[in-house]
């Protein structure tokens, strides 16, 4: 088999499958559904994909790949940690919104079926973490920040940034988080103990 051809053909059935889930919702689309929209015979669709779920996951690792993406972009950029830091953060916020609304039905499946969502994550998690050590180890070689572990910070940060996911989303908080930019950086940095030599 054409390994070209091969690709080509699952990020087919991959595609076909973001369209429809978002429409429809996961629950509501068949495995014959994706094989019919998608021009080819069931038995192929089953070739890459052994079920829906597996077919679901590969979706929202898809989609992540758009987030990873954007967030290596940042990596390259030739600015201070914390600043790189900074901006890292805000543009994960929306570039996860961006994928989760740009798939309409995902939107719901995102909150709803949060154990698939967060399995499919795992690898672009780990990708995220080494890219946040990357980000904490800058700082620490040019003396901007403490000598921390870069490995549990950087697991603490993004556990940190997931958590906020859900009510960015939902609007209840993506509103003070951008007006309160500088506090959040603020407090993210420097955290809330007061200088003690400045007491």
């Amino acid at each position: 088999m054409n390994p070209t051809k091969t690709s080509i053909t699952r990020a087919n059935f991959v595609n076909v499958a973001r369209e429809l889930f978002a429409k429809k919702g996961k629950d509501n689309v068949t495995m014959l559904d994706i094989a019919n929209e998608s021009g080819k015979g069931r038995r192929t669709l089953y070739v890459y994909f052994s079920n829906k779920d597996e077919l679901y996951t590969a979706v929202i690792e898809n989609e992540l790949d758009i987030l990873i993406k954007k967030l290596e972009e940042i990596m390259v950029l030739r600015i201070p940690p914390f600043k790189k830091l900074e901006v890292y953060l805000f543009t994960r916020f929306e570039a996860i919104k961006e994928v989760v609304y740009r798939n309409g039905s995902l939107k719901a499946d995102f909150f709803k079926n949060i154990y698939e969502v967060e399995k499919a994550r795992r690898p672009i998690d780990l990708k995220e973490i080494k890219m946040l050590r990357q980000i904490i180890d800058e700082g620490i070689a040019d003396g901007s920040f403490k000598d921390v572990s870069s490995q549990w910070t950087a697991m603490f940060m993004l556990y940190a940034f997931k958590g906020l996911e859900a009510p960015y989303m939902n609007n209840s908080v993506s509103l003070h988080i951008n007006e309160r930019r500088i506090l959040i950086m603020d407090v993210l940095l420097n955290g809330l103990m007061k200088d003690v030599e400045n007491t």
